[in-house]
């Protein structure tokens, strides 16, 4: 990858020069290119969590006052001519080149050194003879015993651990290195420890496209697997790699590459970016603003996730408990039994053996020897009166907690379909009121606006709304929609309240009812391609109880629809 970023980065901007330096990040770094007229922006991110190289179109907010590397920077190389840029040992280590002037005003050659490895990702400014002159990072004894990085020493590049460049690989040699190997090992494994500069992505791909499975043996390889490897190698001397960035069925990037992903089947869908800096943008944004969204609605999922527990806990001691407490019908019958046959019965015994008057089987009753057999009966009575009041107590309130548990998981469906701050805002705000989020620190509600639904237009030119939360869900049922209007829901599970709306104008064709009923099904709680019920019913039929929580309603009068829930042809229809 990072070659294919590095041509693409020499076609662009070799020959430019420097018009500003920015550090948006603690380590973030972006170059302001122009060259013939255009302006570039070269961004280097020597983070954990996203490290990459590029040329990018994202503009990030910088800090009022730059941080003490940037000032550095700017000294080396503020107005100095990208001159090249060059792949180190086919790793991911760049060397980019600029000819500037140096304190004296001669010209010198200024070098900007990218290791993008992770968490040992760094920027290291370096001479024309390799001293360094400044890192991002210092690296000392403490973290590495092989190799130290520090200002005024010479810039060693990472050692390789004996593996081989496959670009300098033909045929011959690649067979006589699997001919050494096990045939059992798995392919992506021999290729990731014999070859430098080989991801376990591009690994698995080789061995899916030699024998139809990703961790495939060297055996089930054997016969393509030279092939294979020496076209992939040849499409990276040549620069052939298309900029493929793979999504899934949610529409989150999950990988990128230079190679059209095959290994995958059907669980992901690839698309072709214009460009790798574009890839890189596209997969890199998504994936931080994916994480920022975690980040913030942390303590939404704590709370919700507490709360889910606590009440399936809660259900779980009700429902044990019910069914003892079912047991009071055998209190009552002992008291019957005792009532019948009291003339027959002597203080003092501690247990009698009856009939059961019901099928004629004989009946063991234990009983107090201190109490006389009317006693022994009322104390029967009583348990019977005791546990027939508990079952209708834990009666209803098992019914309650069993609809605080659907809310709950509505809540949940609805944090797990978030994708703005002003979305959590709502969800936060609609759990401070329902009582969950009163112990949030330091929480003030903000002004509330028109809460967040997404707009579709079906087919034949009707308009649907979907609710994204509860909050949004009661503001289009009750608020929004018009009694003409249609309303959907996914029949028993969480999901989005659905509008059609047609009030005014001619009774929407059968396709249009269907492709609400879609809309219904893929955002609620079904997975992708499930077949979901849905119902749906006039606005005018839906009916909100006094008291009820958030995004609850009732209808007794609606038809249902069996769809299946395809998020393409939702996506297709969003506005």
């Amino acid at each position: 990858m990072l070659s294919f970023l590095l041509q693409e980065v020499r076609e662009q901007l070799c020959g430019g020069r420097v018009e500003k330096i920015y550090q948006p990040a603690k380590d973030e770094i972006i170059f302001v290119i122009r060259r013939e007229g255009e302006t570039f922006r070269l961004l280097i991110n020597a983070g954990s969590a996203c490290p990459r190289l590029g040329i990018t179109e994202i503009k990030s907010e910088n800090p009022a006052k730059a941080p003490m590397f940037c000032m550095l920077l700017r000294k080396h190389f503020q107005g100095a001519r990208f001159s090249s840029v060059e792949q180190i040992g086919f790793d991911r280590i760049a060397r980019l080149r600029f000819e500037g002037t140096d304190e004296m005003g001669f010209m010198a050659e200024k070098n900007l050194i990218v290791e993008i490895m992770g968490k040992y990702a760094n920027i290291i400014v370096t001479d024309g003879s390799d001293k360094i002159l400044s890192l991002l990072r210092q690296v000392d004894f403490s973290q590495n015993l092989s190799r130290q990085l520090f200002a005024g020493m010479r810039y060693i590049p990472p050692l390789q651990k004996d593996r081989i460049n496959p670009l300098e690989v033909d045929r011959e040699t690649f067979s006589a290195l699997t001919a050494a190997c096990d045939p059992q090992r798995p392919a992506q494994r021999f290729i990731m420890t014999t070859f430098a500069g080989i991801s376990p992505l591009v690994a698995r791909e080789i061995a899916y496209r030699c024998a139809g499975a990703a961790d495939a043996t060297m055996e089930a390889c054997a016969e393509k697997l030279a092939e294979t490897f020496c076209t992939v190698m040849e499409c990276i001397r040549r620069g052939d790699g298309k900029p493929v960035l793979a999504k899934d069925e949610k529409g989150d990037p999950v990988e990128y590459s230079f190679l059209s992903l095959t290994q995958y089947g059907g669980d992901v869908r690839l698309h072709i970016c214009k460009s790798f800096g574009e890839l890189l943008d596209r997969f890199y944004s998504e994936k931080s603003k994916n994480e920022k969204l975690r980040q913030r609605a942390s303590d939404l999922l704590r709370i919700v996730s507490q709360a889910a527990a606590r009440i399936a806990k809660k259900i779980a001691l009700q429902t044990e408990e019910l069914e003892r407490v079912q047991e009071g019908e055998k209190f009552r019958l002992f008291g019957d039994l005792i009532t019948a046959n009291i003339y027959r019965m002597q203080r003092g015994a501690s247990r009698v053996c009856l009939e059961n008057y019901l099928d004629g089987t004989m009946v063991e009753i234990p009983l107090d020897s201190r109490l006389t057999p009317a006693q022994n009966a009322q104390k029967y009575y009583k348990k019977y009166a005791k546990s027939k009041s508990a079952g209708t107590h834990l009666t209803e309130q098992l019914k309650a907690a069993r609809s605080e548990q659907v809310y709950i998981q509505s809540v949940q469906d609805a944090l797990s379909r978030a994708e703005t701050e002003k979305e959590l805002e709502e969800i936060r705000r609609e759990l401070y009121h329902s009582g969950y989020a009163s112990k949030m620190k330091h929480y003030t509600e903000k002004k509330q606006s028109t809460p967040s639904y997404i707009r579709f237009k079906t087919s034949g030119g009707y308009s649907v709304l979907c609710g994204k939360n509860n909050t949004a869900n009661d503001f289009l049922t009750f608020h929004h929609a018009q009694k003409g209007d249609w309303w959907f829901h996914a029949k028993n599970m969480p999901g989005s309240h659905v509008i059609l709306e047609c009030t005014g104008m001619p009774e929407p064709p059968a396709q249009d009812f269907t492709e609400a009923a879609v809309i219904a099904a893929v955002y609620s709680k079904a997975g992708e391609g499930a077949m979901v019920q849905v119902d749906y019913t006039p606005v005018r039929q839906v009916k909100k109880p006094a008291g009820a929580r958030p995004g609850f309603v009732i209808y007794h009068t609606n038809w249902s629809a069996s769809v299946v829930a395809d998020r393409a042809l939702a996506q297709s229809l969003r506005l």
